[in-house]
């Protein structure tokens, strides 16, 4: 898989993440979709590092799997370091 579909597979698992994980995590739609491709590349080592699948075809069920999950990994990391930044009102 090239470049820019890693870009979209990430983009997309980003958008799926939040729609599974909502809440109030900051940075916003954005923050979610570059954390969403972070979350894939992550979720691809972790994938063919622990069980021997990763990142494979654009299409493949596998893949989507593995990159959203990666992306909810990284999103609920993200919330937790920094859930402590924001003020209160």
């Amino acid at each position: 898989m090239g470049i820019l579909g890693w870009i979209v597979l990430g983009l997309i698992a980003g958008a799926i993440a939040k729609a599974i994980l909502p809440g109030r995590q900051g940075g916003g739609w954005i923050a979610t979709l570059i954390l969403g491709v972070v979350g894939a590349l992550l979720g691809g080592f972790i994938g063919s590092a622990v069980f021997g699948i990763g990142l494979e075809e654009f299409w493949s069920l596998q893949t989507w799997i593995v990159a959203i999950v990666g992306a909810i990994i990284v999103l609920l990391i993200y919330g937790l370091v920094t859930r402590g930044s924001r003020t209160r009102a």
